[in-house]
């Protein structure tokens, strides 16, 4: 059974690490090809995108697919539209796997906006050593708040997109414990986070030291992605693909 598996994230990592102990699965998987060295994986591999919902659906007509699975970040609102697309536009079988936003608890201090450009005038005037934890694509924006001091983490070098700006730049990959995120806090004296609503385990610690240290946190909120059938884990993707496979031998 040939399946494209759209990556990126701990998520499609281990659904790769379960199929790839199945020989009755052939996988391919597709990064989009913003990290330099992505994490090596027992797979097939493209980089790379499609051409549009149009070019994806060629692509599953053309490779065979039986069935496709969206495993992308939950903030990549266009990969998940073409998929949604291409999945009915091809007549191949679609499944996202998108982890639960993260809830807000007792002693969260949030500031929940709905774009990174709404973020940056939430930091306020005053000015504050920011941890930015957004990734490298969407620190242009705070560009518009040069009074800040920022603390920017990414897994790529974060070159040119904050020119003239006090930045304290930081190369590292998750996933990251509340323990090492609280030190990391306290040592750069960090007074207000900025990251996206990512989900999952593998970058909570941030929101936890946060907690601990009182630290306010503007957080963006996941957007609104295709209604399409979905699991939470890559336990339950492979057991919709044996369903799935099943079906499709007639048992």
């Amino acid at each position: 059974m040939r399946i494209l598996l759209l990556g990126g994230t701990t998520e499609a990592a281990s659904l790769v690490r379960l199929l790839a102990e199945r020989p009755d699965f052939d996988v391919t998987l597709s990064l989009a090809g913003r990290t330099a060295a992505p994490q090596a994986l027992p797979a097939r591999t493209r980089i790379g995108g499609f051409g549009g919902a149009a070019g994806l659906a060629a692509y599953l007509r053309d490779h065979g697919i039986a069935a496709l699975i969206d495993a992308t970040h939950p903030f990549a609102r266009v990969i998940s539209r073409n998929a949604a697309l291409a999945s009915r536009d091809a007549g191949v079988p679609l499944l996202a796997v998108r982890r639960p936003a993260w809830a807000r608890e007792p002693g969260d201090d949030w500031r929940e906006v709905d774009s990174m450009a709404e973020a940056v005038p939430a930091l306020g005037d005053r000015p504050r050593r920011v941890f930015l934890t957004v990734g490298r694509l969407e620190l242009a924006a705070f560009a518009a708040a040069p009074q800040h001091r920022y603390l920017v983490r990414t897994i790529e070098p974060v070159g040119a997109a904050l020119p003239g700006l006090d930045v304290t730049a930081i190369e590292a990959r998750g996933p990251f414990g509340a323990a090492d995120e609280d030190a990391l806090m306290r040592r750069h004296g960090v007074e207000l986070l900025v990251t996206k609503n990512s989900g999952g385990a593998a970058t909570y610690g941030k929101i936890a030291a946060a907690r601990a240290l009182s630290v306010p946190v503007v957080i963006v909120r996941q957007p609104v992605l295709p209604d399409v059938p979905r699991v939470a884990h890559a336990r339950d993707a492979l057991a919709w693909l044996e369903a799935h496979r099943a079906t499709d031998r007639g048992v």
